[in-house]
Parts: C-alpha cells; structure tokens; sequence
C-alpha cells in the first residue's frame, strides 16, 4: 500500500504524525487544531472562529494533494463542550457545498493547547 505524506505550510503538527496520508484512492488528514500559522498559537476568538481555522489548515493540507472541499467525504469534529454545537455547526455548513460530507461530533475531555475543537476528514481522489 502506498502512503505519500501530504502538508502545508500553514498546518503544524504538534506531533509525531504526517498532516495527512494520500493511499492512492483516500487522503486522511489528521486532526487539526485551529492553530493560526501566523502566530503559531491558537486561534482568537470562539468556536466558530476555531472552527474556520481549522477547515483552513485542513483545506491547505488537501491542496497539496490537488484536492478541494468537494472532495471531502467524512469529518469527525471535537468538541470540548456540546454548548459550542451550535456555533460550531454555523461555521461549518459554510465550508461545504451540498450535500455536505458524512460527520460524526463528540465532546472530548481535553484538546492539545485547551483548543475549543479539533477536525479530522477524509476525501476522496477523483
């Protein structure tokens, strides 16, 4: 089975894993925490705001891969707090043309630098 790292200079990985894995078929990205590549720290703002960034850095990632939001086909997102569901969903349906990609959401006890939410996805190559 191949597997082809693919990154982004605007995602950081604070960890011993890839950004993402190209198998020939899937890319899989990592979980991604909203960390904005300008500061290296963690996005200002709430949820919604942590949220974009997020998509932001995971859409970067796709890209290295020639690959869009189209091509998302599962998101699991993190949630420190099911009281952030309804901000974080409004972010989210603007990153998505429909239908939108299957997702599952759950609360975590913790995130990597106290991130609000953390998002992994999975897309599919053309």
């Amino acid at each position: 089975m191949a597997r082809t790292p693919l990154s982004s200079a605007t995602a950081s990985a604070i960890g011993p894993y890839s950004h993402a894995i190209d198998d020939g078929t899937h890319v899989f990205c990592s979980g991604q925490t909203p960390i904005d590549p300008e500061t290296g720290d963690l996005k200002v703002g709430g949820v919604g705001d942590q949220t974009n960034q997020c998509f932001d850095n995971l859409f970067a990632v796709l890209a290295d891969g020639g690959l869009t939001s189209d091509d998302v086909v599962k998101v699991n997102v993190y949630l420190t707090d099911m009281n952030d569901f309804v901000e974080m969903n409004e972010a989210y349906v603007t990153r998505f043309s429909a239908p939108p990609p299957a997702r599952t959401t759950v609360a975590v006890a913790g995130l990597p630098m106290n991130a609000q939410v953390e998002i992994e996805l999975v897309a599919k190559k053309p």
